[in-house]
Protein backbone atom coordinates (compact mmCIF):
# COMPACT_ATOMS: atom_id res chain seq x y z
CA UNK A 1 0.00 0.00 0.00
CA UNK A 2 1.29 3.48 -0.82
CA UNK A 3 2.78 5.55 1.97
CA UNK A 4 0.42 8.09 3.52
CA UNK A 5 1.58 11.60 4.48
CA UNK A 6 2.36 11.80 8.19
CA UNK A 7 0.43 14.24 10.37
CA UNK A 8 0.37 15.86 13.80
CA UNK A 9 -2.78 16.13 15.90
CA UNK A 10 -3.12 19.52 17.64
CA UNK A 11 -5.46 19.77 20.64
CA UNK A 12 -6.41 23.21 21.94
CA UNK A 13 -8.60 22.65 24.99
CA UNK A 14 -10.59 25.15 27.03
CA UNK A 15 -12.89 24.95 30.03
CA UNK A 16 -15.97 24.09 27.95
CA UNK A 17 -14.62 23.57 24.44
CA UNK A 18 -11.87 21.79 22.55
CA UNK A 19 -10.50 22.75 19.13
CA UNK A 20 -8.48 20.27 17.14
CA UNK A 21 -6.65 19.94 13.84
CA UNK A 22 -4.76 17.23 11.98
CA UNK A 23 -2.09 18.85 9.79
CA UNK A 24 0.17 17.18 7.24
CA UNK A 25 3.91 17.48 7.78
CA UNK A 26 6.26 18.82 5.17
CA UNK A 27 3.38 20.32 3.15
CA UNK A 28 2.76 23.97 4.14
CA UNK A 29 -0.82 24.91 5.02
CA UNK A 30 -2.20 21.44 4.32
CA UNK A 31 -4.85 20.31 6.77
CA UNK A 32 -6.48 16.88 6.87
CA UNK A 33 -9.07 17.55 9.55
CA UNK A 34 -10.31 20.54 11.54
CA UNK A 35 -12.99 20.69 14.20
CA UNK A 36 -14.36 21.88 17.49
CA UNK A 37 -16.09 20.37 20.49
CA UNK A 38 -18.44 22.88 22.16
CA UNK A 39 -20.74 22.88 25.16
CA UNK A 40 -18.84 20.36 27.27
CA UNK A 41 -20.44 20.32 30.72
CA UNK A 42 -23.48 22.26 29.53
CA UNK A 43 -25.61 19.20 28.83
CA UNK A 44 -25.84 19.66 25.07
CA UNK A 45 -22.50 19.12 23.36
CA UNK A 46 -21.70 19.55 19.66
CA UNK A 47 -18.79 18.20 17.63
CA UNK A 48 -18.37 19.96 14.28
CA UNK A 49 -15.67 19.13 11.75
CA UNK A 50 -14.49 19.63 8.20
CA UNK A 51 -12.20 17.44 6.10
CA UNK A 52 -9.53 18.11 3.48
CA UNK A 53 -11.86 17.51 0.54
CA UNK A 54 -14.52 19.91 1.84
CA UNK A 55 -16.82 17.44 3.57
CA UNK A 56 -18.41 18.67 6.80
CA UNK A 57 -20.21 17.00 9.65
CA UNK A 58 -21.84 17.53 13.02
CA UNK A 59 -22.44 15.22 15.96
CA UNK A 60 -24.64 16.07 18.95
CA UNK A 61 -24.42 14.28 22.28
CA UNK A 62 -24.52 14.89 26.03
CA UNK A 63 -21.30 15.45 27.98
CA UNK A 64 -21.91 16.68 31.50
CA UNK A 65 -18.22 16.42 32.40
CA UNK A 66 -14.99 17.20 30.58
CA UNK A 67 -13.85 13.58 30.61
CA UNK A 68 -16.96 12.25 28.90
CA UNK A 69 -16.65 14.92 26.19
CA UNK A 70 -13.02 14.04 25.50
CA UNK A 71 -13.87 10.33 25.52
CA UNK A 72 -16.53 10.86 22.84
CA UNK A 73 -14.08 12.94 20.79
CA UNK A 74 -11.34 10.30 20.99
CA UNK A 75 -13.76 7.50 20.07
CA UNK A 76 -14.87 9.53 17.06
CA UNK A 77 -11.33 10.48 16.05
CA UNK A 78 -9.95 6.94 16.29
CA UNK A 79 -12.61 5.78 13.85
CA UNK A 80 -11.49 8.36 11.27
CA UNK A 81 -8.93 7.40 8.60
CA UNK A 82 -6.96 10.59 9.37
CA UNK A 83 -5.95 9.23 12.78
CA UNK A 84 -3.92 6.41 11.20
CA UNK A 85 -1.41 8.99 9.90
CA UNK A 86 -0.88 10.80 13.22
CA UNK A 87 2.78 10.66 14.31
CA UNK A 88 2.48 12.84 17.42
CA UNK A 89 0.03 14.90 19.48
CA UNK A 90 0.56 18.49 20.55
CA UNK A 91 -1.43 20.07 23.37
CA UNK A 92 -1.92 23.72 24.14
CA UNK A 93 -1.12 23.92 27.86
CA UNK A 94 -2.10 27.21 29.44
CA UNK A 95 0.71 27.41 32.02
CA UNK A 96 4.34 26.37 31.72
CA UNK A 97 5.68 28.31 34.72
CA UNK A 98 9.19 29.45 33.70
CA UNK A 99 9.53 27.09 30.71
CA UNK A 100 10.34 28.88 27.46
CA UNK A 101 10.06 25.98 24.98
CA UNK A 102 7.67 23.12 24.16
CA UNK A 103 8.56 19.86 25.87
CA UNK A 104 7.84 16.19 25.28
CA UNK A 105 5.40 14.94 27.90
CA UNK A 106 6.79 12.39 30.33
CA UNK A 107 5.58 11.24 33.78
CA UNK A 108 7.95 13.83 35.27
CA UNK A 109 6.46 16.62 33.13
CA UNK A 110 2.96 15.54 34.19
CA UNK A 111 4.07 15.83 37.82
CA UNK A 112 5.30 19.36 37.08
CA UNK A 113 1.96 20.26 35.53
CA UNK A 114 0.08 18.90 38.53
CA UNK A 115 2.21 21.03 40.85
CA UNK A 116 1.32 24.08 38.74
CA UNK A 117 -2.46 23.55 39.03
CA UNK A 118 -2.85 26.29 41.72
CA UNK A 119 -1.57 28.80 39.13
CA UNK A 120 -4.28 27.85 36.59
CA UNK A 121 -7.00 25.88 38.41
CA UNK A 122 -9.63 26.45 35.71
CA UNK A 123 -7.58 25.04 32.85
CA UNK A 124 -4.67 22.81 33.88
CA UNK A 125 -6.70 19.97 35.46
CA UNK A 126 -8.72 19.60 32.24
CA UNK A 127 -5.60 19.72 30.06
CA UNK A 128 -3.88 17.11 32.23
CA UNK A 129 -6.96 14.87 32.02
CA UNK A 130 -6.93 15.07 28.21
CA UNK A 131 -3.21 14.22 28.08
CA UNK A 132 -3.66 11.24 30.39
CA UNK A 133 -6.63 9.90 28.44
CA UNK A 134 -4.62 10.02 25.22
CA UNK A 135 -1.62 8.38 26.91
CA UNK A 136 -3.77 5.56 28.32
CA UNK A 137 -5.20 4.81 24.88
CA UNK A 138 -2.00 5.30 22.87
CA UNK A 139 1.03 4.97 25.17
CA UNK A 140 3.51 4.85 22.27
CA UNK A 141 2.27 8.03 20.60
CA UNK A 142 4.56 10.98 21.48
CA UNK A 143 2.79 13.89 23.15
CA UNK A 144 4.13 17.44 23.43
CA UNK A 145 3.10 20.29 25.73
CA UNK A 146 3.10 23.70 24.01
CA UNK A 147 2.88 26.37 26.68
CA UNK A 148 0.83 29.54 26.28
CA UNK A 149 3.18 31.33 28.68
CA UNK A 150 6.44 30.37 26.92
CA UNK A 151 6.47 33.29 24.46
CA UNK A 152 6.69 35.71 27.39
CA UNK A 153 9.17 33.76 29.54
CA UNK A 154 12.09 36.06 28.70
CA UNK A 155 10.25 39.35 29.26
CA UNK A 156 12.38 41.94 31.08
CA UNK A 157 12.23 41.60 34.85
CA UNK A 158 10.38 44.91 35.14
CA UNK A 159 7.51 43.38 33.12
CA UNK A 160 7.43 40.24 35.27
CA UNK A 161 7.55 41.76 38.74
CA UNK A 162 4.38 42.30 40.74
CA UNK A 163 4.61 45.15 43.29
CA UNK A 164 4.24 42.91 46.35
CA UNK A 165 6.95 41.57 48.71
CA UNK A 166 9.73 39.95 46.68
CA UNK A 167 9.45 36.64 48.53
CA UNK A 168 6.31 35.92 46.55
CA UNK A 169 8.17 36.34 43.27
CA UNK A 170 10.49 33.56 44.39
CA UNK A 171 7.38 31.42 44.99
CA UNK A 172 6.22 31.98 41.42
CA UNK A 173 3.80 34.85 41.97
CA UNK A 174 4.69 37.03 39.01
CA UNK A 175 3.39 38.22 35.65
CA UNK A 176 3.50 35.38 33.12
CA UNK A 177 1.38 36.52 30.17
CA UNK A 178 -0.70 34.25 27.95
CA UNK A 179 -1.90 33.83 24.33
CA UNK A 180 1.73 33.00 23.56
CA UNK A 181 0.96 30.44 20.86
CA UNK A 182 -1.15 33.00 19.04
CA UNK A 183 1.57 35.65 19.33
CA UNK A 184 4.26 33.28 18.12
CA UNK A 185 2.18 32.38 15.08
CA UNK A 186 1.35 36.03 14.33
CA UNK A 187 5.02 37.00 14.49
CA UNK A 188 5.98 34.21 12.07
CA UNK A 189 3.17 35.25 9.73
CA UNK A 190 4.25 38.88 9.94
CA UNK A 191 7.76 37.86 8.89
CA UNK A 192 6.30 35.83 6.02
CA UNK A 193 4.02 38.56 4.62
CA UNK A 194 6.04 41.68 5.49
CA UNK A 195 9.61 40.47 5.89
CA UNK A 196 11.95 39.79 8.76
CA UNK A 197 12.69 43.48 9.28
CA UNK A 198 9.03 44.19 10.05
CA UNK A 199 8.80 41.26 12.48
CA UNK A 200 11.93 42.50 14.26
CA UNK A 201 10.61 46.04 14.54
CA UNK A 202 8.38 47.68 17.14
CA UNK A 203 5.19 45.62 17.01
CA UNK A 204 1.96 45.52 19.00
CA UNK A 205 -0.03 42.30 18.61
CA UNK A 206 -3.71 42.57 19.61
CA UNK A 207 -5.38 39.20 20.18
CA UNK A 208 -8.97 40.37 20.59
CA UNK A 209 -11.44 37.57 21.15
CA UNK A 210 -13.62 36.39 24.02
CA UNK A 211 -10.30 36.19 25.80
CA UNK A 212 -8.34 39.31 24.88
CA UNK A 213 -4.81 40.58 25.38
CA UNK A 214 -2.13 42.68 23.73
CA UNK A 215 1.63 42.19 23.56
CA UNK A 216 4.48 44.59 22.90
CA UNK A 217 7.17 42.89 20.80
CA UNK A 218 10.58 44.27 19.86
CA UNK A 219 13.37 42.45 18.08
CA UNK A 220 11.08 39.44 17.78
CA UNK A 221 10.77 39.07 21.58
CA UNK A 222 8.02 39.85 24.06
CA UNK A 223 8.71 43.10 25.90
CA UNK A 224 5.41 43.29 27.82
CA UNK A 225 1.86 41.96 27.69
CA UNK A 226 -1.48 42.87 29.21
CA UNK A 227 -2.32 39.55 30.90
CA UNK A 228 -0.42 38.86 34.08
CA UNK A 229 -0.38 36.26 36.85
CA UNK A 230 -3.57 34.78 35.39
CA UNK A 231 -5.47 35.15 32.09
CA UNK A 232 -8.09 37.21 33.99
CA UNK A 233 -5.82 40.27 34.11
CA UNK A 234 -5.36 43.12 31.65
CA UNK A 235 -7.95 44.18 29.10
CA UNK A 236 -11.67 43.72 29.84
CA UNK A 237 -12.85 40.56 28.03
CA UNK A 238 -16.02 38.65 27.21
CA UNK A 239 -16.64 37.38 30.74
CA UNK A 240 -13.35 38.26 32.49
CA UNK A 241 -12.93 41.46 34.43
CA UNK A 242 -9.40 42.32 33.38
CA UNK A 243 -7.43 44.58 35.74
CA UNK A 244 -9.36 45.20 38.94
CA UNK A 245 -8.63 47.22 42.07
CA UNK A 246 -7.41 44.69 44.69
CA UNK A 247 -9.70 46.38 47.19
CA UNK A 248 -12.74 44.93 45.46
CA UNK A 249 -11.97 41.43 46.80
CA UNK A 250 -11.94 42.25 50.54
CA UNK A 251 -14.90 44.59 50.09
CA UNK A 252 -17.03 41.82 48.59
CA UNK A 253 -15.74 39.33 51.15
CA UNK A 254 -17.00 41.64 53.90
CA UNK A 255 -20.19 43.00 52.34
CA UNK A 256 -21.40 39.78 50.69
CA UNK A 257 -19.43 37.08 52.54
CA UNK A 258 -17.93 36.20 49.18
CA UNK A 259 -15.56 33.23 49.27
CA UNK A 260 -12.36 33.04 47.16
CA UNK A 261 -14.00 30.43 44.92
CA UNK A 262 -17.07 32.61 44.40
CA UNK A 263 -14.84 35.62 43.64
CA UNK A 264 -12.90 33.56 41.07
CA UNK A 265 -16.16 32.67 39.36
CA UNK A 266 -17.27 36.31 39.43
CA UNK A 267 -14.16 37.76 37.77
CA UNK A 268 -13.74 34.92 35.25
CA UNK A 269 -17.27 33.98 34.22
CA UNK A 270 -19.67 36.79 35.14
CA UNK A 271 -17.76 40.00 34.47
CA UNK A 272 -16.30 41.78 31.44
CA UNK A 273 -18.64 42.63 28.58
CA UNK A 274 -21.29 40.28 29.98
CA UNK A 275 -21.23 41.84 33.43
CA UNK A 276 -21.25 45.46 32.24
CA UNK A 277 -23.88 44.97 29.53
CA UNK A 278 -26.04 42.43 31.38
CA UNK A 279 -26.84 41.19 27.86
CA UNK A 280 -24.07 39.16 26.29
CA UNK A 281 -20.34 38.50 26.16
CA UNK A 282 -20.51 38.45 22.34
CA UNK A 283 -19.41 41.67 20.66
CA UNK A 284 -21.61 40.92 17.65
CA UNK A 285 -24.73 40.85 19.82
CA UNK A 286 -23.71 44.03 21.62
CA UNK A 287 -23.06 45.86 18.35
CA UNK A 288 -26.51 44.83 17.13
CA UNK A 289 -28.28 46.44 20.07
CA UNK A 290 -25.99 49.29 21.16
CA UNK A 291 -28.17 51.93 19.48
CA UNK A 292 -31.15 50.95 21.63
CA UNK A 293 -29.47 49.78 24.85
CA UNK A 294 -27.08 52.06 26.73
CA UNK A 295 -25.61 49.11 28.64
CA UNK A 296 -24.40 47.51 25.41
CA UNK A 297 -23.00 50.83 24.20
CA UNK A 298 -21.13 51.38 27.47
CA UNK A 299 -19.67 47.85 27.46
CA UNK A 300 -18.32 48.33 23.94
CA UNK A 301 -17.00 51.80 24.78
CA UNK A 302 -15.19 50.36 27.80
CA UNK A 303 -13.60 47.60 25.73
CA UNK A 304 -12.37 49.98 23.02
CA UNK A 305 -11.22 52.61 25.53
CA UNK A 306 -9.11 50.09 27.41
CA UNK A 307 -7.67 48.56 24.22
CA UNK A 308 -6.74 52.05 23.00
CA UNK A 309 -4.97 52.73 26.31
CA UNK A 310 -2.97 49.52 26.04
CA UNK A 311 -1.88 50.42 22.50
CA UNK A 312 -0.71 53.83 23.73
CA UNK A 313 1.06 52.37 26.75
CA UNK A 314 2.86 49.72 24.72
CA UNK A 315 3.88 52.26 22.07
CA UNK A 316 5.54 54.17 24.91
CA UNK A 317 7.24 51.02 26.21
CA UNK A 318 8.50 50.23 22.70
CA UNK A 319 9.78 53.76 22.10
CA UNK A 320 7.49 54.14 19.10
CA UNK A 321 5.49 51.88 16.85
CA UNK A 322 6.02 50.35 13.41
CA UNK A 323 3.27 47.74 13.13
CA UNK A 324 -0.07 47.08 14.81
CA UNK A 325 -1.64 43.66 14.19
CA UNK A 326 -5.30 42.82 14.93
CA UNK A 327 -6.19 39.16 15.34
CA UNK A 328 -8.62 36.62 16.87
CA UNK A 329 -12.40 36.67 16.53
CA UNK A 330 -13.03 40.36 17.19
CA UNK A 331 -9.75 41.64 15.80
CA UNK A 332 -10.09 39.72 12.54
CA UNK A 333 -13.79 40.32 11.88
CA UNK A 334 -15.04 43.55 13.48
CA UNK A 335 -14.18 46.62 11.40
CA UNK A 336 -16.18 48.76 13.81
CA UNK A 337 -14.17 47.72 16.87
CA UNK A 338 -10.85 48.14 15.04
CA UNK A 339 -11.86 51.66 13.99
CA UNK A 340 -12.90 52.60 17.52
CA UNK A 341 -9.69 51.24 19.04
CA UNK A 342 -7.60 53.25 16.56
CA UNK A 343 -9.66 56.44 16.87
CA UNK A 344 -7.56 59.27 18.26
CA UNK A 345 -4.25 57.45 17.76
CA UNK A 346 -3.20 59.53 14.76
CA UNK A 347 -0.49 61.09 16.92
CA UNK A 348 1.19 57.67 16.97
CA UNK A 349 1.08 57.44 13.18
CA UNK A 350 -2.03 55.21 13.04
CA UNK A 351 -4.44 56.09 10.23
CA UNK A 352 -6.99 53.60 8.89
CA UNK A 353 -8.23 53.43 5.30
CA UNK A 354 -12.00 53.10 5.76
CA UNK A 355 -12.74 50.84 2.78
CA UNK A 356 -9.82 48.53 3.54
CA UNK A 357 -10.92 48.24 7.15
CA UNK A 358 -14.51 47.52 6.12
CA UNK A 359 -13.27 44.71 3.87
CA UNK A 360 -11.07 43.13 6.60
CA UNK A 361 -8.14 43.61 4.21
CA UNK A 362 -4.69 42.30 5.17
CA UNK A 363 -3.46 45.92 5.45
CA UNK A 364 -6.06 48.42 6.72
CA UNK A 365 -3.88 51.51 7.21
CA UNK A 366 -3.49 54.27 4.64
CA UNK A 367 -0.48 54.19 2.33
CA UNK A 368 0.84 57.38 3.93
CA UNK A 369 0.49 56.20 7.55
CA UNK A 370 3.71 55.86 9.55
CA UNK A 371 2.35 52.74 11.28
CA UNK A 372 1.32 49.73 9.22
CA UNK A 373 -1.92 48.29 10.61
CA UNK A 374 -2.58 44.68 9.62
CA UNK A 375 -5.23 42.02 10.09
CA UNK A 376 -3.78 38.51 10.42
CA UNK A 377 -5.86 35.44 11.21
CA UNK A 378 -4.32 33.57 14.12
CA UNK A 379 -4.01 29.79 14.02
CA UNK A 380 -2.91 28.41 17.37
CA UNK A 381 -3.41 24.82 16.22
CA UNK A 382 -1.03 25.36 13.29
CA UNK A 383 1.53 26.81 15.71
CA UNK A 384 1.19 23.70 17.86
CA UNK A 385 1.87 21.51 14.81
CA UNK A 386 4.95 23.56 13.89
CA UNK A 387 6.26 23.35 17.45
CA UNK A 388 5.76 19.59 17.69
CA UNK A 389 7.41 19.05 14.31
CA UNK A 390 10.47 21.08 15.30
CA UNK A 391 10.85 19.48 18.71
CA UNK A 392 10.53 15.90 17.48
CA UNK A 393 12.36 16.41 14.19
CA UNK A 394 9.30 15.59 12.10
CA UNK A 395 9.80 18.22 9.38
CA UNK A 396 10.60 15.48 6.86
CA UNK A 397 9.15 12.46 8.65
CA UNK A 398 8.87 8.81 7.72
CA UNK A 399 5.34 7.91 6.72
CA UNK A 400 3.21 4.95 7.57
CA UNK A 401 0.16 3.43 5.93
CA UNK A 402 -3.24 3.28 7.62
CA UNK A 403 -3.78 0.06 9.50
Amino acid sequence: MAATPATVLAINGGSSSLKFAVDRLGVPNTRSLLGKLEGVGAGSTTLTWSGASGERGEERFTARAHGSGVRFFLDWLEARPEFATVQAVGHRVVHGMQRSEPVRITPEILDELRSAVPFAPQHLPLEIETIEMMRNRHPDLPQVACFDTAFHAAMPIVARLLPIPRRYFEKGVRRYGFHGLSYEFLLEELARVAGREAANGRVILAHLGNGASLAAVKGGASLDTSMGFTPAAGLVMGTRAGDLDPGVAPYLATSEAMTPARFQNLVNDESGLLGVSEISSDVRELLACEASDVRAAQALALFCHQARKWVGAFAAALGGLDTLVFSAGIGENSASIRARVCEGLEFLGIELQEDRNAANAPVISTDAARVKVRVIATQEERMIVRSVSRLLGLEAPPTRSPS
